[in-house]
């Protein structure tokens, strides 16, 4: 459906409309509505405006100063969602929410004219922009507490539960919040979107803690358009996913702006009353297409488009007003005209706006580090007296060296006690204490309300982090294993690391999300409790992931994500070896090479791990193995006796796999000449790939090595050693390389 089409039906439809019965601004706009008429004048110039907006988006296209065309023709109902709620009530937009925003940001007190150049600096890709400036086209503000998401594909459905799930514990438990105490959340998406896994983890959770009693203030908003590009959407299926237990369902018709007003109002206070869930199910229509590229035609029949047009919402919420003898029809036609000219003349001026013009720029805010501010809170524990309560009187720095899972879970208390913020969940880390202990005993010490588990989703474990993080607390979300972290990964890659890109920094999601990973396990095989997979992570833009071998590095480095966390906004995957976690000896049964005492607070700053610095062992001159993980103490084992034939060896422990430490790796590289990667991830697309392009892009002119484990899923049992790096093997390199 074209433009003009759409235009044309507008006048003429409107030019044929019968005034009614006069009526007050002040009274209802038609019997039995809760809208007035002067509430319907103002939203349909907010309507109107939206509409202008997908005009002047294709004629921006035509002329190759635009680059969206994704518009809300037909949904602009939605400016009755944003009537019925509060300025300061966190939403999280579908991307044909524009009247919505636009309707928000004139709540907010702005001047209309201020959301329009908004959104079309987004559709020119200008830098000044005051979003993503330029990154992408996103409803967001931070003024207007709405938070840009990209909502193609319901991602940020479990992040807006999770957004829910921290205003009410700023509510409950006095935490820290960005949001009003009696704030809801709201989330808005289309049709097709409700048969997403993301989403449908979004309405389980939210039903699944109202089902215990669980108080979460969300307002989900199903913008139904009936069609998704080009897939129909079956009648009645809409409604029958969205009733579900805990949460309560509202239906309009998203064409009727008196009709949706009434049933958002419902709703609303529904959520905010109840802190309960609710679903309103907005019937719409698309206008113009999916985007200014899609032919209509070629999937669906002229009586079908023609249909939508005839429901279109411009059209009835002009006739609301003439039917009330608000306006003519004259007045209104003028009015569109003013506005048309008034909407493209800004749009021809923000195609002068200045775009992005580097690398370096558009890079900018994707994780910005402040190392130094980073090495100053690292360091900071509670007070003594916390301390004592903590633990019990029983300071970890006095008892016995430990192994790598207690000296986490030690750290984890004293980040407890710090970090008011701070929440520890997911599967089985509360009373259990997590599958191997690491979380033991921090429910009791701080409470449910900071310690808690949650349901068996970890698209909703990461969803709620999210949430938290963007509210202003300090998530650290457990991941079971390493293998159930790719069921969620879109939590991290496409909302986690994506925020402070598509904000510049306006919005954050702190998060430092502990994972049990690799392999080597005793007596608990299978692949998805022992893979060795990181790559769908080493190739996120701005995700730190850090791999801790030993106690000491695990506590420093732990205490490194939280300050980078609460610093900077970033967000961290700390990946914890499992075969590790209860390890004791290095050498020889009984050894104890593997334990280490807890460092006091006293010595934290001159123990404090930077992000993407090395740990080096040894001083040999002719040989340095590089590794991380499960390597590093294979390898300490396999230099010992390398050094026993006469050879000198050095190990370099990684300790971040992102960002890699380059610097000490070339500084270790060039001492021997000779540099052998023991790397426990796959053969293809293992980190080994990595280390091996940072050698050769600086110039590296040793010889270059690298064990892997094999490209395989691992097996049960001791068929795993057939496919997994052994020392056996770091040894046979070694030898080859040195010749």
């Amino acid at each position: 459906m074209a433009r003009d089409t759409v235009e044309t039906h507008f006048t003429q439809a409107v030019a044929t409309l019968k005034a009614g019965p006069p009526r007050e601004p002040g009274q209802p706009v038609r019997e039995g509505a809760a809208l007035t008429g002067e509430q319907c004048r103002q939203l349909f110039r907010r309507q109107l405006d939206s509409r202008l907006l997908d005009i002047a988006a294709r004629w921006l296209r035509e002329q190759d100063e635009g680059f969206y065309t994704i518009g809300s023709a037909g949904h602009e109902g939605n400016a009755a969602v944003a009537a019925a709620l509060r300025p300061g009530d966190p939403a999280l937009l579908h991307y044909r929410s524009g009247a919505f925003y636009l309707t928000r940001s004139e709540q907010a007190g702005r001047l209309p004219e201020q959301g329009i150049r908004d959104v079309l600096l987004g559709l020119t890709a200008a830098a000044d922009e005051p979003i993503a400036g330029g990154r992408h086209k996103v409803f967001g503000h931070p003024q207007l507490a709405v938070i840009p998401q990209t909502s193609t594909i319901a991602s940020h459905l479990p992040r807006a539960v999770g957004v829910a799930f921290a205003i009410e514990r700023g509510r409950s438990v006095g935490a820290r919040s960005a949001w009003p105490e009696d704030a809801i959340a709201v989330c808005s998406f289309g049709d097709a979107t409700v048969n997403h896994a993301s989403a449908l983890s979004g309405f389980n959770t939210a039903s699944y803690a109202t089902f215990q009693g669980q108080s979460l203030p969300i307002l989900f908003v199903c913008e139904d358009n009936g069609i998704g590009i080009s897939v129909r959407t079956p009648k009645g299926w809409v409604e029958a996913a969205a009733r579900r237990p805990g949460i309560e369902y509202f239906a309009a018709d998203g064409c009727d702006l008196a009709d949706a007003y009434d049933a958002a109002v419902r709703a609303v206070r529904h959520v905010r009353d109840n802190r309960a869930p609710a679903f309103l199910h907005l019937s719409t229509v698309r206008l113009m297409g999916h985007a200014g590229s899609d032919v209509e035609s070629a999937y669906r029949t002229q009586r079908e488009i023609r249909s939508d047009l005839d429901r279109d919402p411009l059209v009835r919420t002009a006739a609301l007003l003439v039917e009330a003898g608000l306006d003519t029809p004259d007045e209104l036609l003028k009015m569109y005209e003013s506005a048309r000219e008034h909407v493209l003349r800004i749009a021809l001026e923000t195609t002068r706006s200045p775009r992005l013009g580097s690398a370096k720029e558009i890079m900018e805010p994707i994780a910005p580090r402040r190392p130094e501010l980073i090495a100053k809170i690292s360091p900071m524990a509670a007070t003594a007296a916390a301390r004592e309560k903590a633990f019990a009187g029983a300071l970890p720095e006095h008892d016995k060296p430990m192994t790598l899972a207690q000296s986490i879970n030690r750290t984890l208390a004293d980040a407890l006690a710090v970090y008011p913020e701070m929440t520890v969940f997911g599967e089985d880390v509360a009373k259990k204490g997590g599958v191997y202990g690491v979380t033991r005993g921090l429910q009791k010490r701080f409470g449910a309300g900071r310690v808690f588990d949650t349901l068996l989703d970890e698209q909703a474990v990461l969803g709620l982090a999210l949430g938290a993080g963007v509210s202003g607390q300090l998530p650290v979300p457990e991941i079971q294993y390493l293998a159930y972290l790719h069921n969620a990964l879109d939590q991290i890659r496409g909302e986690g690391a994506t925020m402070q890109f598509f904000s510049r920094g306006a919005y954050r999601n702190p998060m430092v999300v502990r994972v049990a990973s690799y392999a080597y396990q005793k007596g608990f095989g299978g692949h998805f409790h022992n893979d060795n997979s990181v790559s769908a992570l080493r190739d996120i833009p701005g995700l730190v992931i850090a791999s801790p071998s030993r106690p000491d590095d695990a506590a420093a480095m732990l205490r490194t994500c939280l300050a980078a966390a609460g610093t900077c906004g970033s967000v961290c995957v700390f990946l914890e070896p499992i075969a590790l976690y209860h390890t004791r000896d290095l050498f020889d049964e009984g050894d104890g090479g593997w334990l280490a005492s807890y460092v006091p607070p006293s010595r934290w700053a001159e123990t404090h791990v930077p992000i993407g610095r090395a740990r080096s062992y040894g001083d040999g001159r002719d040989l340095t193995i590089v590794t991380f993980g499960n390597g590093l103490r294979m390898s300490l084992r396999s230099a010992v006796r390398l050094t026993q034939e006469g050879y000198g060896v050095r190990v370099l422990d990684l300790r971040w796999l992102a960002p890699l430490p380059v610097e000490d790796l070339l500084r270790a590289a060039e001492l021997t000449g000779n540099v052998l990667i023991a790397d426990e991830t796959r053969h293809t697309g293992g980190v080994s790939e990595g280390i091996v392009a940072e050698l050769a892009d600086a110039g590296f002119s040793g010889r270059v090595a690298r064990v892997t484990s094999a490209d395989s899923f691992i097996p049960l049992g001791g068929a795993a050693d057939h496919v997994l790096l052994s020392e056996a093997e770091i040894e046979q390199a070694a030898r080859k390389l040195l010749g």
